[in-house]
């Protein structure tokens, strides 16, 4: 085990949108990495791309992970010793390493403008900036040393390059891939410095972490092609005994195992694929969330950390506290992790069976206050046990438990009226007036009478506890049938029973 206070991780999103629920899972591995080696979580805002930046992204960002219990040590809200977490603030910090770049020969100043860079494109339609073209465009490269400083000088905008090297191969040891390697030929001139001063992902990546001392780097698979340049930044800088170690995550995969999950395939599939509900203040769409579906959070973090990582065991339930525990970055598999929802609800439900009465007991009470029922709490403590096994999602409580509150509006008279008989409309009249009798309404009292008197008429159980279950919750669903009537009492067993038979005998 490491020593105390070495690892320092991060998770670094762009504040554009919603937060993908493969962007939770990112969060989840550093912060269960940090938390068994008894190190630090940060959370470091990028948001250089200010044509990208949407407003109210960064606070659905913070709330997202505290939905999620994931909660930074170090952030924009939090603070810290490495202040300021936004990449914004930092702006005046990027300009001197670009700058030394340029004046160590790794990086050159380039003119071309964004129309000049558009026409090559359409010229040239597999035109790549890097070293087979680079000689051939506006920049420091082949500027002469007066029209370079008299560009310079003038304030013409620019942006600044990296200058990959030719015929190079470079590489690193990936915690979860092993040895990865790439050919510098085929790495474009990547942008570090816009002209708008801002760095791109690419430098202020490096730097900061640089900076904030950040041991060990968690991101998707998707963003590998970039590593060549940051493995030569770290170089060129003279940072390379201080960085990171990566560890590149398996994607999360559509449910057909055929490309990466998307925002558009949980619309078409009819799944959320975003940690909460997003309102894009842009285009005015609204993009569901699991929270607001009824995802528990200690399901949905259980549920990703499933999604490319197991312990080497059968489990698959775990708390936030056993998966911290347990986690370890040998465990994660290389392979992508195919999505699927029926599972997903699967962990839903089954955290759902195994919460306290008492956890589940404010978020039904608010599904009861905005329905307007009327309910006393120690009522709603004995209906949640009953219901509890049959919850896939909180807001299923109102149609597993409707008829403990109300009587039941309509009858699945389907499912009994074509065996009605006058025999058992008898028996459903003899009952009543033995319920009426009894002193005492527990359960095993109200099976026993009914068993007792079914015997007496030559009924099987199939014949009458059918129509029971019916009368009293409205359709073939419910628990228990006697815990039913135990719970709504004699006066509301007895009504539901006559109301029935009004019914059925119509």
């Amino acid at each position: 085990m490491m020593p105390e206070n070495t690892v320092r991780v991060r998770f670094a999103p762009s504040p554009t949108g919603g937060l993908h629920l493969g962007g939770v899972r990112t969060v989840l591995f550093n912060y269960l990495f940090a938390r068994h080696h008894n190190g630090k979580f940060v959370l470091r805002i990028e948001d250089t791309d200010q044509n990208r930046y949407v407003d109210g992204a960064e606070d659905y960002i913070l709330e997202c992970l505290q939905w999620c219990g994931l909660l930074p040590d170090e952030s924009p809200l939090a603070g810290g010793p490495f202040a300021p977490y936004r990449q914004s603030e930092r702006k005046s910090l990027y300009r001197e390493y670009a700058e030394k770049l340029v004046a160590q020969g790794n990086a050159y100043y380039a003119f071309d403008t964004p129309a000049e860079l558009e026409q090559k494109r359409k010229d040239e339609p597999n035109f790549q900036y890097g070293h087979s073209q680079r000689y051939t465009l506006r920049n420091s490269l082949t500027l002469s040393e007066a029209e370079l400083n008299r560009l310079l000088d003038a304030g013409t905008p620019h942006v600044i390059r990296i200058k990959m090297p030719v015929d190079e191969t470079i590489g690193f040891t990936d915690m979860i891939r092993g040895e990865v390697s790439f050919d510098t030929n085929l790495v474009d001139d990547k942008v570090l410095l816009k002209a708008d001063g801002m760095p791109t992902y690419h430098l202020a990546v490096v730097v900061d972490d640089y900076l904030m001392q950040i041991s060990h780097a968690f991101r998707g698979e998707e963003w590998l092609p970039s590593a060549p340049v940051h493995l030569l930044l770290w170089e060129y800088l003279g940072w390379k005994a201080q960085m990171p170690q990566w560890a590149h995550l398996p994607l999360i995969l559509k449910p057909d195992g055929h490309g990466k999950l998307s925002k558009r395939d949980g619309s078409r599939l009819g799944f959320p694929v975003y940690a909460m509900n997003w309102f894009d203040p842009q285009t005015r769409e609204l993009t569901p969330g699991f929270r607001e579906l009824g995802f528990l959070p200690g399901a949905f973090i259980n549920l990703l950390a499933m999604l490319g990582w197991n312990d080497g065991t059968d489990q698959e339930l775990f708390t936030l506290d056993e998966l911290i525990a347990k986690f370890s970055i040998d465990r994660v598999s290389k392979a992508g992790a195919k999505f699927d929802f029926e599972k997903a609800k699967w962990f839903n439900a089954e955290w759902l069976k195994r919460l306290p009465v008492e956890k589940l007991l404010p978020e039904v009470e608010a599904l009861l206050d905005e329905k307007d029922i009327e309910f006393k709490e120690d009522y709603v403590r004995q209906v949640l046990p009953l219901v509890q096994e049959r919850l896939v999602f909180i807001n299923d409580f109102w149609p597993q438990a409707s008829f403990f509150f109300e009587r039941p509006a309509e009858y699945d008279l389907n499912a009994v009226k074509p065996k009605w008989t006058a025999a058992k409309t008898e028996f459903f009249k003899l009952i009543v007036e033995q319920y009426a009798g009894l002193d005492q309404w527990p359960p095993q009292a109200l099976e026993d009478a009914f068993k007792t008197l079914m015997t007496e008429k030559g009924f099987k159980p199939g014949d009458v506890m059918l129509p029971f279950r019916v009368m009293l919750v409205g359709g073939k669903f419910g628990p228990h049938v006697y815990d039913i009537a135990a719970l709504l009492g004699k006066e509301e067993t007895i009504a539901r029973i006559h109301q029935f038979l009004a019914a059925v005998d119509a």
